[in-house]
């Protein structure tokens, strides 16, 4: 509660104590019971309460977030040309009064929602893309009273601006922004510079008439029932794209990973086999030079190799049968040196079977 409200209450008291002076006065004299000093009282009190109604009807009190229009019988435009700032302020009593004015941010909301916006029902903004195609605009206006002209606003709005200027002006605008995009355009590509286009135009509209947007925001957009189907229907065929190419992308990577499986495999085996191709390298160098330095020690010892032939019969052999029509393959008299008589003996000739007789035939 300011000053100027305090004085205000105690005019009023000091009013209600006239009436009750008064009163008590012309009871006391109806019955004839005097009443000293009343007219005393009664004119004290009258003083007082004018005094007190003067001087409230004087003081205002503006508000932090408010300006005071002040309007005056006395200036020679009929209102003073600065506006009051927040504080107690002395105004001429009863030559002037005061219009506040709000300054703080409000919100204008048009909405397709029946309790959101700032009037029932469906209010929001209907309009007509470039190809024809109807939408709905959801959208709130953030906004203010400019400070600097709060005196133009009260000149040409007063307190109609939200309802005549904000409301209709933003309609507008919105339209006209809509009008130049496809509805494409402005569900999805192109919504953010749409709603930039709105946000400047809206901005420089409501400064020519006294007020500050701070914010458009498009809240949502509504489609026809049949474009909203062919919406649904796209997004399903694009879904469903996307995942073809999911699977294409993902069967290439399973033939690439066969491949370099299969690759690698290859690999190993051209590998195993250049080992292996290595190793009877390695073997066959191996071998020919043993037959090398075989030859060389049979060169030096001739009799080498029946020796180590000779070590290779089992010590109990006393006989060995040979082909008669084949040469012997070792010289006989190096069997002397072994520790009993050895006896070689031809392989008989296979007895040849008697010739069957013929089987005699009947007559």
């Amino acid at each position: 509660m300011n000053f100027a409200t305090v004085l205000g209450a105690l005019a009023a008291l000091a009013w209600l104590a006239v009436v009750g002076l008064i009163v008590l006065a012309v009871v006391r004299a109806s019955r004839r019971q005097p009443f000293k000093g009343a007219p005393i009282y009664i004119l004290v009190a009258a003083v007082l309460a004018i005094l007190l109604s003067t001087v409230s009807a004087g003081l205002v009190f503006v508000q932090p977030e408010e300006r005071g229009v002040v309007i005056s019988a006395v200036a020679p435009k009929g209102y003073r040309e600065n506006a009051l700032q927040p504080g107690l302020r002395w105004i001429l009593p009863y030559l002037e009064n005061v219009v506040y004015y709000p300054i703080s941010q409000q919100t204008y909301t048009m909405s397709i929602a029946n309790t959101e916006g700032q009037r029932q029902g469906d209010d929001s903004v209907a309009a007509r893309t470039a190809d024809g195609q109807e939408v709905l605009i959801d959208a709130s206006v953030i906004y203010s009273v400019n400070p600097d002209n709060v005196i133009t606003v009260h000149i040409a709005w007063q307190d109609r601006y939200t309802e005549d200027l904000v409301r209709p002006l933003s309609r507008g605008i919105i339209r006209d922004a809509v009008s130049q995009y496809s509805v494409e355009g402005v569900y999805s590509s192109q919504r953010g510079e749409m709603t930039n286009e709105i946000t400047e135009t809206l901005n420089n509209k409501l400064a020519e008439n006294g007020l500050v947007l701070t914010d458009f925001i498009l809240r949502n957009i509504t489609f026809s029932p049949e474009y909203a189907a062919s919406v649904e229907q796209k997004q399903i065929a694009e879904q469903q794209a996307l995942q073809a190419a999911f699977v294409v992308e993902q069967r290439k990577q399973e033939a690439e990973q066969a491949r370099q499986v299969a690759q690698g495999q290859a690999d190993s085996v051209v590998i195993n086999a250049q080992g292996a191709a290595d190793a009877r390298l390695i073997e066959a160098d191996a071998e020919s030079e043993a037959l090398r330095l075989i030859a060389a020690a049979l060169q030096d010892n001739p009799d080498l190799l029946t020796y180590e032939y000779i070590n290779q019969l089992s010590p109990g052999i006393r006989v060995m049968l040979v082909p008669n029509d084949n040469p012997f393959l070792l010289p006989l008299p190096s069997l002397e040196n072994l520790s009993g008589p050895v006896t070689v003996e031809p392989e008989p000739s296979p007895t040849p079977l008697p010739t069957p007789l013929p089987t005699p035939t009947e007559p």
